[in-house]
């Protein structure tokens, strides 16, 4: 059954938040993942938007939380955690 990564946050610093993008997309191929949106202009109809906002479909669940827990994701993960804030981020079963 798929499942769908959903983040939203806040990005602090363009600059190195510009690193992280292009070697997770790499990552994400690896585990079957395919981006189905992603925003940095979201329209807010309830509430305030964060400045970032993407959906990501994984096969299964196991293949999203082995992306997250990938040796190769941890350095990236750092990059997120230093460039954004606020950040949300849930896994939501598909049918």
């Amino acid at each position: 059954m798929p499942v769908y990564y959903v983040n939203s946050y806040d990005i602090t610093d363009p600059a190195e938040y510009a690193h992280y993008g292009p070697p997770v997309l790499a990552l994400l191929q690896k585990y079957g993942a395919e981006v189905l949106a992603s925003d940095l202009d979201a329209i807010g109809v309830e509430g305030t938007p964060m400045k970032m906002h993407a959906i990501i479909r994984f096969p299964s669940e196991a293949a999203a939380l082995q992306c997250y827990n990938d040796p190769e994701y941890q350095p990236l993960k750092e990059i997120r955690w230093r460039s954004t804030a606020n950040g949300k981020m849930i896994l939501v079963h598909g049918k």
